[in-house]
């Protein structure tokens, strides 16, 4: 094996030791046949803590998505077209790889079906796995004979010895000036959606909704300033259910006035975190016959169970998601001027590393701290929203690729360097993607380019009736390239939160339809085509853009219109355009978007006296 290949996690022991616990009658009333390890936590939250990293810990994957199963002869995972690369490379040969979106590959139930003895068992810790996917997968395995079973203890958690502890951060309160509305006010807005509703009780699962609520923030996991948490929200009832440690901090108690309750149904009732079953349970006893309960249907099924099902009003996505991504008139200015000093940083970066790269000392990681190392210089920096994509070369074709040491390429002149990263603010979260030649690109790398450039303008400059959802628009993004016969294997944009997690629901821009809710104004969504040639270079452009209602000429049925407005202000490098494939339209919208970086990058660039990277942007910006 080269140095640029991952190494595989051996499994062996493992799976032999799992294979044993699943027969073991200290953890089960009778054996499973098989057990399913989905990929997230209790709240299904897309990053994760390492003690819940299970997924990874017994297969060697550690990309965001996925599920693992493992029968008595079989164990095998299934990922989606981010990830088929890089799980070849960390699964030993006891895994299969199931690619999910190919035609050949198997669903998950109907791999089981096909490997199962008659009568099988399969089982699932309840506590992390969705209620809306136990539903199908139940179903689906009853109709073939087979039960699907809820395991309280959880199994890996019996095989894995050093498994970390969960963590609990410090919270942090946020103020008026980086929320724009209190607390107080946003759970009086939840209340009067849910008396609307005639819903009693709402149980809120999701880290981030529980953190915008209360307006606190935390970092119990990396990237996502959020919490462990739950919180049950009643129409004269809040309870907080948290490590109580935290609670002891006085600026927290202030901010919450638990010390200093004011009217009774606004003082906050708080409980450690594991009492959110027990309290649920004796919640849902008291309710009277008529009673509603919403949870969102992607909350655990051991929660959702919890709820007798005559009281359960499941709903795909909670007022909270719906209201948070409506960002309100603190919250973008907030995100703007986080995306202005990340600008800043971006453009420090890309002057260091056009002074640097000739020297051959720049590698992927080092150019990933470096990035790190200029945000952290600019006001309210808190971390990263993610891991930095930094790749060049052959690497760039790894859609979510992260640099290691054994696979830590050098940049040179001659191949495409592709980055992508973002950043926590206290006012904001950024996610920025720029794909850059140092020496002189190739034709056939321009032309791919010059495609994913006009699907980006294609989107950004898009208008479209009030009431479209995004996946409408995600073929605007695509058209160029497959009017080439070309094509790439992921979403064109998703949700971004405020000081919150970089990829945020319900709303996103995906060939996917799923149910995503109507984009509106204030939403701040992702626009990020690409174009990936496996072992050669990757190209992706990525800036985020705010929903704004627009005035065309026209105002059918008086719809009304919206569009975009780009809040990312770092150039987009013209030299790997080839111009000659852009309309008059968009190379003044390449002009325009330029003189705005220049008007307000640069402008804050000189305040801060950083004179190299001014300099970088007035040659990155000259008009086409």
């Amino acid at each position: 094996m080269g140095s640029d290949a991952m190494s595989p996690k051996i499994t062996v022991e493992l799976l032999r030791q799992l294979r044993q616990v699943m027969k073991n009658s200290k953890y089960l009333k009778e054996p499973i046949q098989a057990y399913i390890v989905p990929s997230g936590d209790a709240h299904q939250s897309e990053y994760i803590a390492p003690c819940d990293c299970r997924r990874e810990f017994i297969s060697g994957f550690n990309g965001s998505a996925g599920t693992a199963i493992v029968t008595e002869q079989h164990a095998a995972l299934w990922t989606d077209g981010r990830y088929f690369l890089q799980a070849s490379q960390q699964m030993d040969n006891n895994w299969t790889l199931m690619k999910m979106g190919l035609k050949e590959t198997p669903s998950q139930e109907d791999w089981l079906i096909s490997v199962l003895p008659d009568n099988s068992r399969v089982g699932v810790d309840p506590w992390i796995i969705a209620a809306d996917q136990w539903k199908n997968m139940s179903q689906a395995l009853a109709s073939a004979g087979h039960a699907l079973v809820a395991v309280e203890d959880n199994l890996i958690d019996a095989v894995w010895e050093d498994r970390p502890p969960r963590p609990s951060t410090p919270l942090i309160a946020l103020g008026l000036k980086f929320t724009g509305l209190t607390w107080q006010d946003k759970v009086t807005a939840l209340r009067a959606k849910m008396a609307e509703r005639k819903i009693s009780w709402f149980i809120v699962t999701a880290l981030d909704e529980t953190a915008w609520l209360f307006n606190l923030r935390g970092s119990d996991i990396e990237y996502n300033p959020v919490f462990f948490a739950y919180s049950i929200i009643g129409l004269n009832t809040i309870r907080l259910f948290v490590d109580q440690k935290r609670l002891a901090d006085p600026v927290i108690r202030e901010h919450l006035q638990l010390d200093s309750p004011g009217r009774p149904e606004l003082s906050v009732q708080t409980a450690p975190y594991e009492l959110v079953h027990t309290e649920l349970l004796a919640t849902c006893a008291a309710l009277g016959p008529k009673e509603k309960v919403w949870i969102c249907d992607k909350a655990s099924c051991a929660l959702t169970q919890t709820i007798p099902k005559i009281h359960r009003s499941p709903i795909p996505y909670t007022p909270l998601c719906l209201s948070k991504a409506v960002k309100n008139a603190t919250e973008i200015q907030g995100m703007k001027n986080a995306h202005i000093k990340d600008a800043v940083a971006l453009c420090e970066l890309f002057a260091w590393m056009e002074k640097e790269i000739p020297k051959g000392t720049v590698t992927e990681i080092s150019a990933a701290d470096k990035a790190e190392e200029f945000r952290s210089q600019q006001k309210d920096f808190v971390g990263l929203s993610f891991p930095t994509i930094s790749s060049v070369g052959p690497n760039a074709a790894i859609i979510h690729y992260r640099p290691l040491p054994e696979t830590n390429r050098t940049l040179s002149l001659n191949e495409i360097y592709l980055i992508d990263s973002g950043a926590q603010y206290m006012d904001g979260t950024t996610d920025v993607t720029r794909t850059m030649h140092f020496g002189t690109p190739t034709d056939y790398e321009k032309e791919c380019y010059t495609y994913v450039l006009k699907g980006q303008i294609a989107v950004c400059a898009a208008i479209f009736p009030n009431g479209t959802k995004g996946h409408l628009l995600d073929s605007f993004a695509r058209a160029a390239l497959w009017d080439a016969g070309l094509d790439y294997l992921h979403g064109t944009g998703h949700g971004v939160g405020c000081f919150l997690n970089v990829h945020e629901g319900p709303c996103g821009i995906s060939y996917k339809t799923f149910a995503d809710e109507p984009l509106e104004a204030g939403m701040i969504v992702s626009d990020e085509p690409g174009y990936y040639e496996d072992g050669s270079f990757g190209i992706r452009l990525e800036n985020l853009v705010l929903v704004v209602p627009a005035k065309p000429k026209y105002n059918f049925r008086n719809r009304g219109s919206l569009t975009f407005e780009t809040i990312t202000l770092v150039p987009i490098q013209t030299k790997v355009m080839d111009t000659g494939l852009l309309t008059q339209k968009e190379r003044d919208w390449v002009n325009e978007y330029h003189r705005e970086c220049r008007e307000i990058t640069g402008t804050e660039l000189e305040r801060q006296g950083r004179k190299e990277a001014l300099d970088w942007l007035m040659r990155e910006t000259q008009p086409i």
